[in-house]
């Protein structure tokens, strides 16, 4: 038998709201479940710098607020963007978290294309900690001061060079931003993450590096790099001795950079609000805020919205200085 079509238009109706409803009922039930086995931190760069010191950090912390293991998982490459397309590519179901920096925003200024949107195929977690980037120098750099390495940098174009975590990463942008203040000219040597560059300048193969605290704040402590400046406007807290650039003499410089947590587009509210609540919770304990002041940075927390309104302001801000500076990836 053969239904009127008004009476079919009306069944279709019916069951279009049916499953209009079950949609969202299924995310809560989905939510209230969660977590039911381990979630993934996915660094996008390798072990030992500044990203993964900072994950682990917040690890213990954060699995004990949601009752599962976290497990951290670092894929580097192409200043962060590979383990980042894993994670976009990942099931929206809170279980594959990205634990990343502020390159996250830089990438797309400089790299002709990318396998992601990050505007569109993210959602943000909330901000985890800020910290300033730092210039450091292998010790048998013949430099002490930032005006010392200018005239060194002028006196010998082209001959020194500086590492970074890698291209698109705060280091990369505040080396390129210091050539273009002080107009000398270095060459930019990207790794894979602030881990191996570390090393190479410790063992002189590279004489500058440009990393967030955390990869050399045990470095800088001993005596095994020299700090020369720090990238923001006001001084680390966990080095006050150490001057900003801008007070060392260079003007117009300012490179905020920032750890946070983002997760797959698509993944239900009720999961992110329950992974914002137990990054405010870790971030909310004593000992986890003397932990990452220790390593230079401070802790942020707060919500979902404000670190997206940060990447949409940072996405804008890099692509001028990109477009300002010719910075590309090379």
């Amino acid at each position: 038998m053969t239904l009127p079509s008004t009476r079919l238009r009306a069944l279709v109706a019916a069951a279009l709201s049916i499953l209009s409803l079950a949609s969202p009922l299924a995310a809560q039930a989905q939510a209230g479940a969660y977590p039911e086995k381990p979630i993934r931190f996915l660094v996008p760069y390798p072990p030992g710098g500044g990203t993964d010191v900072i994950a682990r950090i917040v690890q213990e912390r954060f699995q004990a607020a949601l009752g599962q293991p976290v497990l951290i998982e670092n894929k580097g490459g192409a200043g962060g963007s590979v383990g980042t397309e894993v994670v976009s590519r990942a099931a929206p179901d809170g279980y594959t978290v990205l634990f990343t920096l502020s390159s996250h925003t830089m990438n797309p200024a400089i790299f002709n294309k990318l396998s992601y949107d990050t505007a569109k195929d993210f959602e943000p977690i909330g901000t985890v900690a800020s910290l300033p980037q730092i210039l450091v120098a292998n010790p048998q750099v013949p430099v002490h001061t930032v005006a010392e390495l200018v005239a060194l940098a002028k006196a010998q174009p082209g001959m020194l060079s500086f590492a970074t975590v890698g291209n698109g990463s705060p280091g990369h942008f505040a080396g390129e931003l210091f050539k273009i203040r002080t107009g000398t000219q270095m060459t930019h040597i990207p790794y894979r993450g602030g881990g191996p560059a570390t090393v190479d300048v410790l063992g002189g193969q590279v004489p500058l590096l440009w990393v967030s605290i955390p990869a050399v704040s045990q470095f800088v402590k001993s005596g095994r790099v020299r700090a020369l400046g720090v990238s923001t406007l006001k001084r680390s807290a966990a080095f006050p001795d150490i001057p900003t650039m801008q007070e060392a003499g260079v003007p117009d410089f300012e490179v905020d950079s920032w750890y946070a947590m983002f997760v797959p587009a698509k993944t239900p509210r009720p999961i992110i609000d329950k992974l914002n609540r137990a990054l405010n919770t870790v971030l909310a304990d004593p000992q986890i805020r003397d932990k990452l002041l220790a390593q230079g940075s401070e802790a942020v927390g707060g919500t979902p919205e404000a670190l997206g309104k940060i990447v949409d302001y940072e996405l804008r801000k890099w692509a001028k200085l990109a477009r300002d500076a010719n910075i590309k990836a090379e």
